[in-house]
C-alpha cells in the first residue's frame, strides 16, 4: 500500500505561482511512477501532468505545458507541481496519483494508477 497526501493549494488570482506537494508513505517510492490530475465541478478527471519513477521523464498536457513543472524527490518521497501563470481555467481539485513502475516510463491515464491523494483544492480568480 501507498498512502499520498496532497498539499499547497488555495485561492491565487490569476497570474500567481502556486506549488503543490504530495507526500508519499508506506513503500520505496521510487519504484513508483507518479503523476497529477485534476477535475473541475461536473467535468471529468484530466491528466496534469505525470512522472518516470526516476524523474527523468515527464509528460504535461498541451493545457499547462510551458507553465506547470512537475517533479520529484525520491530522498524525501515526495513529488511536486510547480504552477505558475495560473488561469482561471485551472481551478479544479488536483489529486497526485501513484503506481508501481517496473520500468522507466511514465504513465498518462487515470485508471493507470492504483494509488491516489484526497485531493487539494486550487482556486484561481481573474
Amino acid at each position: 500500500q501507498v498512502q499520498l497526501v496532497e498539499s499547497g493549494g488555495g485561492l491565487v488570482q490569476a497570474g500567481d505561482s502556486l506549488r503543490l506537494s504530495c507526500a508519499a508513505s508506506g513503500r520505496t517510492f521510487s519504484n513508483y511512477a507518479t503523476g497529477w490530475f485534476r477535475q473541475a465541478p461536473g467535468k471529468e478527471r484530466d491528466t496534469v501532468a505525470a512522472i518516470s519513477r526516476s524523474g527523468r521523464s515527464t509528460y504535461y498536457a498541451e493545457t499547462v505545458k510551458g507553465r506547470f513543472t512537475i517533479s520529484r524527490d525520491n530522498a524525501k518521497n515526495t513529488v511536486y507541481l510547480q504552477m505558475n501563470s495560473l488561469k482561471p481555467e485551472d481551478t479544479a481539485v488536483y489529486y497526485c496519483a501513484a503506481r508501481y513502475s517496473g520500468s522507466y516510463s511514465y504513465f498518462t491515464r487515470p485508471y493507470d494508477y492504483n494509488y491516489w491523494g484526497q485531493g487539494t483544492q486550487v482556486t484561481v480568480s481573474s
